[in-house]
């Protein structure tokens, strides 16, 4: 057979799929499940969660000053640090102090999770109660655009799948009228931009859709007065074929193939998306529950609030970005702010979770890029006083989704300088979150740039510490 013959027959096999039996058979079979990139998939295993929220904290909060308590710095408080620590002398340059944390520290909770005083919200008993604190955490880079993209995607250069992105890929979506993969920042994005939800090299179907903060939550969301939703309709249809014809002859194609579904899904977005994010519909109790009533904290308040509806009608993924966490000085104003901003949101989101019988299956993960040193410099007197970026430790805490309830997981140095106590990578993070949603990360895989990639990049561990 000839190469032409070759290339006219593969044509015409896939072709079959375009023909006008296979196009009524799926439009049959459709009425029974769902197709397309999105449809949802089996599990490797039996999942924990089926939803994830995950609460990034921009910048880099600080664990000694959120949830790592460390008195040993008050001791050392403005000592100096290359003095007080002798290995590192002739290794660290400038003139450096300790730094005792600003805030008094509780114990929050029946099992008592040592906990911030600005903490009001996530202190009480019923919320206290549900988080696993992660103390171990151990991320790669100081620099915020390289440590946003590993702590997203797994890769401290950009350009690789976000894990929304894996996720989406490995279960799809339970509501094919909305993306399964949605973002909302602040007005500002987070460094890095959109590459932190990026679907890097799987197809385009797995982006993260951001939601505005301000108006519209997406544009063009309503259509034009003077046209109605048959004109839509009838206008998509025609496009459809064009794109059809031309996809059959490239079959290959899967931007343009990715492009045609997002065509799809826009039509179908405008008639559930203004409903779900119009939340006048919610009591005044909820609202308030979230702190909606309160300039401070109804920003981060609304877009919890937000997640809670998008996991509630089946989005896989929800990711909502907090900024201002980068305390190089006076972190003891700018933390407490930050604290206050989103405390009672974050509690509310779980006990409204809880109340409506979904926290057990949707999984909330509260992070940073990098948590902070013990150290600085002292610039402009005390009350100025921050602290710097440290990759060596961080803190995160979980809820709901299968992990340990009431529990603080892993510990750092005396200082709070280094992770020493169930250590573990960002990777290892990543395959434990995939874990509880069901997925293997060394059975996630897709094949680019000449071999499988996944999540992890070269393979990591379970944190079996943090599973209940």
């Amino acid at each position: 057979m000839n190469q032409t013959a070759m290339l006219n027959r593969r044509n015409f096999l896939y072709g079959l799929g375009a023909s006008l039996g296979s196009v009524a058979l799926t439009d049959l079979l459709a009425s029974e499940q769902p197709t397309g990139p999105l449809a949802p998939k089996a599990p490797h295993h039996q999942p924990r969660a089926k939803a994830v929220i995950m609460l990034f904290m921009e910048g880099g909060p600080s664990h000694i000053d959120t949830f790592d308590p460390k008195p040993k710095l008050d001791q050392l408080h403005l000592k100096n640090f290359v003095t007080e620590n002798k290995k590192l002398a002739g290794m660290t340059k400038g003139n450096r102090f300790f730094v005792r944390s600003p805030y008094q520290f509780k114990q929050a909770g029946n099992a008592g999770i040592p906990m911030c005083e600005h903490f009001h919200h996530l202190a009480e008993t019923e919320v206290a109660d549900e988080l696993c604190v992660y103390r171990g955490c151990q991320a790669e880079s100081v620099n915020h655009p390289a440590a946003l993209f590993h702590m997203n995607t797994g890769n401290s250069f950009g350009g690789d799948p976000a894990i929304g992105s894996w996720l989406t890929y490995g279960l799809g979506s339970e509501n094919q009228n909305l993306p399964g993969y949605v973002v909302m920042t602040e007005l500002a994005a987070p460094q890095g931009g959109s590459g932190n939800w990026s679907n890097g090299f799987l197809p385009p179907s797995f982006q993260g859709t951001p939601l505005r903060s301000k108006g519209s939550p997406l544009l063009d969301l309503t259509p034009p007065s003077w046209k109605n939703r048959a004109h839509q309709r009838a206008n998509l249809d025609v496009l459809h074929a064009m794109n059809q014809e031309h996809l059959s002859e490239h079959p290959h194609h899967d931007q343009l193939a990715a492009r045609m579904e997002n065509y799809e899904l826009a039509f179908r977005m405008q008639m559930e998306v203004p409903e779900l994010v119009d939340l006048r519909n919610e009591t005044p109790a909820t609202q308030s529950m979230y702190g909606l009533d309160d300039p401070e904290t109804e920003s981060f308040g609304r877009r919890c609030l937000l997640a809670r509806k998008l996991v509630e009608q089946g989005v896989r993924c929800v990711q909502i970005f907090s900024g201002g966490w980068d305390s190089h000085d006076f972190i003891e104003r700018a933390h407490r702010k930050r604290i206050r901003s989103v405390d009672k949101p974050i509690a509310g989101l779980i006990k409204d979770l809880n109340a409506r019988g979904m926290l057990d299956d949707t999984l909330i993960v509260w992070t940073g890029e990098f948590g902070r040193t013990p150290d600085n410099t002292v610039r402009g007197g005390e009350t100025a006083i921050g602290r710097d970026h440290n990759a060596e430790a961080m803190a995160m805490f979980f809820a709901g989704g299968g992990v340990k309830k009431g529990a603080v997981v892993g510990g750092t140095d005396e200082l709070g300088a280094k992770a020493v106590d169930i250590a573990h990578p960002i990777r290892d993070v990543h395959v434990t979150l995939l874990h509880l949603l069901g997925l293997d990360d060394n059975k996630l895989t897709y094949f680019h740039g000449g071999r499988f990639k996944q999540l992890s990049q070269f393979g990591g561990k379970l944190i079996p510490e943090l599973l209940a």
